[in-house]
């Protein structure tokens, strides 16, 4: 196992956080962090401790703080109880919070819908009565698969409320995802919603459904509640399927907590890894709570007035920790937004955060990649045309940001006046992990700074042991922290193998090369595995190339991922068909019929971005696929390593002349 990554990025400039800021913040200045950072570093447990009595709501007290005698299988909080969905709604009622709008949702065409936690925690026990009238109970797994919606965020709560184990599947997922996913989980109930409206595009999701649960293998699911968005048709089952507003109708508006165990699962959430099959990430309630809770009052400086606006989609872990859980339970407003930022035209984001008067601001590189160039080419998009006087914090999340498109946030977005949160972690995390703080740090654009306090994370070499400043290794974090993933669903072995190695020395592997620079900063360099970050979106070589090989024309596939300025990589898959090697308007046809056919099997997102078809693929003379000399064509480099060992280097050429 060696980590690829050698080289020294260097950064000179830096951007100090505003001083109004600094005064006013929840974590003021470098003597604030550092006193945290001593805190926990003197007695962890007893940090941690500190922060779940006082941060969250018990109906038990804890005793233990950390339960370790099964490491890596780490217990937070073990023998205390409490309720995720009460914890962001039943304590804000009887407070001047209650009143306070919860979430502004706008939808695609931009009707905009109000609900205040008063209202979304009736909301909530309406729905979660409903569940539990149908017989379903704390312990039961249910797949959620809505559209952004308020409708999906009272589903999760729902879900918490009663103590069923969500699992939420993006929207643009295919059915192939769903019923994987179900028939791992043991699924008994699918949430979902006849369709998504996306940029005018109505999507199903109701057939998706009908498509998994017919493939075999979920008889657990007795219920499908289906929320209706957009009227369209869908087929019906009878005794299974139900309408959300029917099931709704005449529920109480008071539905008491289940209390559950800190280390009872909040959620499993599916990510992808570096073999085929998807990784079922188990969340713990406790832990994962806090931490999303903390986060966002540290990260994000989280006060009573903010408008707080993270676009993540729920499908994802981002929607998690900072649409369901984490702004709820800091009892912030939160806009909701079911459309894309491209619709009706690229100034879609600008014009939401003049109108709702959004202060904190949080979003992908690749958003801010791709609307930066449409603001460049399309002046009536630019920033600039709009009042953002509101914002006060921007964040970057899903990937390390370019230094250019940080700065051009910076001074097109935030006017050089709000400091660019980049922010490091992982659906394994479960939140936050190194990032700067809004009123604490200086800025270096690239750079997601140093880790929160209690966080232990360093880079090291092939053994465990920590590299000099400016070389390349491992991220690791060698203490645990509440919200880690706690297993992967039904796979401890796998979550042993892949999290914590024992060369080195038990550390949570993050996957991930990082360096650390001079001012101890670190800088993300990339995966060390074969996993492509697209567009924030983690996904599985092997699940793209299965997907391929499953083709009936596909004899070979190998899928590389290559640097993209939009989506930080695009998908590169060559390809060894059955029949004769395809040219010219054959070619195009049969890569977009293997590109649908991907889509098809995982989803859009999946899709290659190019297809080379060749007579073979690169292999050692023991039939390993050289990937790492792919890359290199997948990038229009010329081949300069050492090609001695394979058994057919003439093919290089053919596939760096292929399209």
């Amino acid at each position: 196992m060696t980590t690829g990554i050698e080289s020294i990025l260097v950064e000179n400039r830096v951007f100090m956080p505003p001083e109004d800021l600094v005064k006013h913040a929840n974590i003021s200045g470098m003597d604030g962090y550092r006193a945290l950072c001593d805190e926990a570093n003197r007695d962890p447990n007893a940090f941690w401790a500190r922060l779940a009595r006082e941060n969250l709501v018990w109906t038990k007290p804890f005793t233990q703080v950390l339960d370790e005698s099964n490491a890596p299988f780490y217990k937070w909080y073990p023998d205390g109880e409490l309720n995720a969905s009460a914890n962001c709604l039943d304590k804000h009622l009887g407070t001047p919070t209650e009143n306070l709008t919860a979430i502004i949702f706008e939808a695609d065409d931009g009707q905009v819908t109000r609900v205040t936690y008063k209202a979304l925690h009736a909301r909530v026990c309406q729905f979660a009565n409903a569940i539990k009238g149908l017989g379903h109970k704390k312990g039961e797994r249910a797949i959620i698969y809505m559209p952004m919606s308020i409708e999906a965020v009272v589903a999760m709560q729902a879900c918490a409320r009663l103590g069923i184990i969500h699992s939420v599947v993006f929207g643009g997922f295919s059915s192939k995802s769903i019923h994987e996913r179900a028939v791992d989980v043991g699924a008994t109930l699918m949430i979902t919603a006849d369709a998504q409206l996306r940029g005018s595009k109505t999507i199903a999701l109701k057939d998706a459904v009908d498509e998994a649960l017919a493939m075999g293998g979920c008889e657990a699911v007795t219920h499908v509640i289906t929320y209706k968005r957009a009227g369209t048709a869908v087929q019906w089952h009878e005794g299974r399927d139900l309408w959300w507003h029917d099931v709704i109708a005449g529920q109480s508006s008071d539905c008491p907590p289940v209390s559950v165990n800190a280390d009872h699962p909040l959620f499993i959430l599916y990510t992808s890894g570096s073999t085929g099959k998807p990784k079922g990430v188990q969340h713990a309630t406790g832990g994962f709570l806090l931490w999303s809770l903390m986060t966002m009052r540290w990260t994000f400086d989280a006060k009573p007035d903010d408008v707080f606006w993270c676009t993540a989609d729920v499908g994802w872990v981002t929607g998690h920790s900072y649409v369901t859980y984490g702004p709820l339970a800091a009892g912030v407003t939160q806009v909701v937004f079911e459309g894309v930022p491209t619709y009706p035209n690229a100034g879609r984001f600008w014009s939401m955060i003049e109108q709702h008067k959004v202060t904190v601001f949080y979003t992908a590189p690749t958003a801010i990649r791709s609307l930066t160039k449409l603001a460049e080419s399309d002046p009536t998009v630019h920033p600039d045309r709009y009042n953002l006087d509101s914002l006060r914090i921007i964040g970057s999340v899903g990937e390390p940001i370019n230094p250019e498109a940080w700065v051009w946030y910076y001074k097109n977005v935030g006017h050089e006046r709000c400091p660019v949160i980049d922010t490091w972690w992982q659906t394994e995390t479960g939140a936050h992990m190194i990032t700067p703080l809004p009123g604490v740090t200086p800025l270096k654009p690239g750079s997601c700074t140093l880790p929160l306090p209690g966080i232990d994370a360093a880079v090291v070499d092939e053994v465990g042991e920590e590299v000099e400043r400016g070389k390349g290794g491992f991220l690791v974090i060698r203490r645990p922290w509440p919200s880690m993933i706690c297993t992967i669903w039904g796979d401890p072995e796998r979550f042993k193998k892949t999290y914590f190695p024992p060369e080195l020395k038990g550390y949570y592997l993050a996957g991930d090369g990082a360096q650390r620079d001079k001012d101890d900063y670190f800088w993300i360099m990339g995966r060390i595995d074969d996993v492509l970050n697209v567009s924030g979106h983690r996904l599985g070589t092997m699940e793209v190339e299965s997907a391929l090989v499953a083709h009936p024309m596909v004899a070979e596939a190998a899928v590389v991922g290559r640097p993209d300025d939009t989506t930080g990589e695009a998908v590169v898959a060559f390809v060894v068909l059955n029949g004769a090697m395809p040219e010219g308007d054959q070619a195009i046809a049969v890569a977009k019929q293997l590109r649908d056919w991907v889509a098809k099997e995982i989803g859009p997102i999946a899709k290659p971005r190019e297809i080379r078809f060749g007579e073979n693929l690169p292999k050692t003379r023991s039939g390993k696929i050289m990937r790492r000399l792919l890359r290199v064509v997948a990038k229009g480099e010329p081949v300069t390593q050492d090609v001695s060992t394979l058994e057919n280097p003439a093919i290089l050429d053919q596939l760096s002349q292929a399209r």
